[in-house]
C-alpha cells in the first residue's frame, strides 16, 4: 500500500525527536543487516582472500571491521532519510490534497526507479558490487585498510541500490513484505549469473507497477 511514511508515523514519533531518531536508527540498521547481508557476504569473502595474512583471528577482526564500515555508510544514509521522512509525513497529514496525491507520486517513483535499472550508471555500479574487491591485488592486513574497504563496499552498494531503496521508502520502510521483495531483488541481481539482465527485468516490473499505480490514481479505465 502506498504512503509508507504516513503508516510509519507511529514508530517515527516518540517522547522526543532524539528518542524517535534513535529508535529509527536501530530499526534501520537491523533492516539493513537483514536485507544486505546476503549480498555483503560474497564481498567479505573476496576481501578475506585479498588480505595478506594467514592469521585467522586477525583476519576475522579485519573482516568484521570491513562489515562495520559497510553498515556505517548505510547508517549515515538512514539518518539522512529520517528527518526527510518526518517532514514529508507531517506535511502529508496537514495537507489532505498532498495525501490524495501520494498514490500518483508513488507510481512516478516506481517509473523512475524502474528506468534507472536500464542505465549505464546502474550497470557500472552493479559490476563494482559483483566484482569488488579485486582479489588479484594483495591488501594490507591493517585496520585502516579494512575500514576503508568497508566504506567502499557501502558507498558502491548504496548507489547500486538507490532505485530499489526509493521504492522501499515510498512503500513503507518497515513493511516486511516490501522489504522481502526489495531484498530478494537486490540479492538476485548481485549473485545470480547475468546480473545486469536481471536488473533490467526488475526494471520492467517496477515500470509496470508504476504505470498501474498511475492509472489507478487517475481513475482511468
Amino acid at each position: 500500500m502506498p504512503g509508507g511514511w504516513t503508516m510509519s508515523m507511529t514508530w517515527m514519533t516518540g517522547p522526543s525527536w532524539t528518542s524517535a531518531a534513535a529508535a529509527f536508527l536501530g530499526m534501520w540498521v537491523l533492516m539493513m543487516v537483514a536485507m544486505m547481508m546476503p549480498s555483503l557476504v560474497p564481498m567479505l569473502l573476496r576481501y578475506r582472500q585479498a588480505v595478506g595474512t594467514t592469521d585467522g583471528t586477525r583476519l576475522g577482526w579485519l573482516t568484521a571491521l570491513a562489515a562495520l564500515g559497510y553498515f556505517f555508510v548505510w547508517s549515515v544514509f538512514g539518518m539522512a532519510i529520517f528527518p526527510l521522512g518526518i517532514a514529508l509525513a507531517t506535511v502529508e497529514m496537514q495537507q489532505p490534497a498532498l495525501a490524495r496525491a501520494v498514490p500518483l507520486v508513488t507510481g512516478v517513483v516506481f517509473l523512475v526507479a524502474g528506468g534507472l535499472q536500464f542505465t549505464v550508471w546502474k550497470a557500472r555500479q552493479l559490476a563494482c558490487c559483483r566484482e569488488a574487491p579485486d582479489c588479484q591485488r594483495l591488501m594490507p592486513a591493517n585496520a585502516a585498510t579494512a575500514w576503508r574497504q568497508g566504506l567502499h563496499f557501502g558507498l558502491h552498494c548504496s548507489q547500486c541500490c538507490f532505485g530499489l531503496m526509493i521504492i522501499l521508502l515510498v512503500m513503507g520502510v518497515m513493511d516486511l513484505r516490501a522489504m522481502a521483495v526489495v531484498a530478494a531483488a537486490i540479492t538476485v541481481e548481485r549473485l545470480a549469473p547475468g546480473g545486469e539482465r536481471i536488473a533490467r527485468i526488475t526494471g520492467v516490473v517496477a515500470i509496470e507497477v508504476g504505470l498501474f499505480l498511475i492509472v489507478q490514481a487517475m481513475g482511468i479505465g
